[in-house]
C-alpha cells in the first residue's frame, strides 16, 4: 500500500501544499466571519421568538382572570383574543429573516398585539378588587418579566443584525462575500427606532397601595 499510495500524494502535493498555505490565510483573513455573524443573528432572531411566544402563552390566563372580574369589558377582552390570534400567525423563521416584508409583518402583528395589551391593562385599573386578586398579581410579575425579556432579546438582535449586515459590505469580509458567500442576504431589521417600540404599561396600582 505505501507504494500505491506515494504516486498519489507526489501527484497531489502541489494542491496539498496549497491548502496547508490558503486555509490559514482564510481563517486569519476573517472568513469565518460571514457565518459566524449570520449564525449569532439567526440565534437572536430565535430568541425574540421564544420570548413573543412566552408572552402569548401567558394572554389566555390573562384574559380568563380580568373576564371573572369584568365580564362586561367585553370588547376589550376580544381585542387582546383577536390580536394574540393574528400574532401567533405571522411567523418568521431564522432560515427567512432576509425578507424585510415578512419581518415587518410579523412586527406589525406584534405591535398590535402590544396595543390590545396596553388598553386591556388601562381597564383593569378600574377594577381594585381585581388588581387584588393573587393570580392576577402572579401574573403582574410575569408579564413584566416577559416584557424585559422581549426588549432585550430585541435589542440584541437589532445588534446582531448589524454586525451581520455589516459583514456583508465592509473590508475583509466583503472579499469573502463576493468570492465564497454570494448567496448571503443582509437580514431585514426592526423597522422603527428602539426607543420608539413602547412595551405596555405592567402596573396595576399596587405601588400607590391597589
Amino acid at each position: 500500500m505505501p507504494a500505491l499510495s506515494s504516486p498519489f500524494v507526489f501527484r497531489n502535493l502541489p494542491a496539498l501544499l496549497m491548502m496547508a498555505i490558503v486555509l490559514p490565510l482564510l481563517a486569519g483573513c476573517g472568513y469565518n466571519t460571514i457565518p459566524t455573524a449570520e449564525e449569532n443573528a439567526k440565534a437572536a432572531w430565535s430568541q425574540v421568538l421564544n420570548q413573543y411566544q412566552r408572552r402569548a402563552d401567558l394572554i389566555p390566563n390573562l384574559v380568563e382572570t380580568v373576564k371573572g372580574y369584568a365580564a362586561h369589558e367585553k370588547d376589550t377582552l376580544d381585542a387582546v383574543v383577536e390580536a394574540r390570534a393574528k400574532a401567533t400567525q405571522v411567523t418568521v423563521t431564522p432560515d427567512t429573516l432576509s425578507d424585510p416584508e415578512a419581518v415587518k409583518r410579523f412586527q406589525d402583528s406584534q405591535a398590535g398585539l402590544t396595543s390590545a395589551l396596553s388598553r386591556l391593562l388601562a381597564v383593569v385599573e378600574n377594577y381594585p378588587d381585581l388588581k387584588a386578586n393573587q393570580n392576577f398579581l402572579a401574573l403582574q410579575a410575569q408579564l413584566e418579566g416577559t416584557e424585559n425579556r422581549i426588549s432585550v432579546a430585541r435589542r440584541d438582535y437589532i445588534e446582531a443584525v448589524r454586525e451581520y449586515n455589516l459583514t456583508l459590505r465592509t473590508f475583509p469580509s466583503v472579499i469573502w462575500a463576493t468570492l465564497w458567500f454570494r448567496d448571503n442576504q443582509p437580514f431585514a431589521n426592526f423597522t422603527i427606532e428602539e426607543d420608539k417600540m413602547q412595551t405596555p404599561k405592567v402596573d396595576f396600582g399596587t405601588q400607590q397601595g391597589g
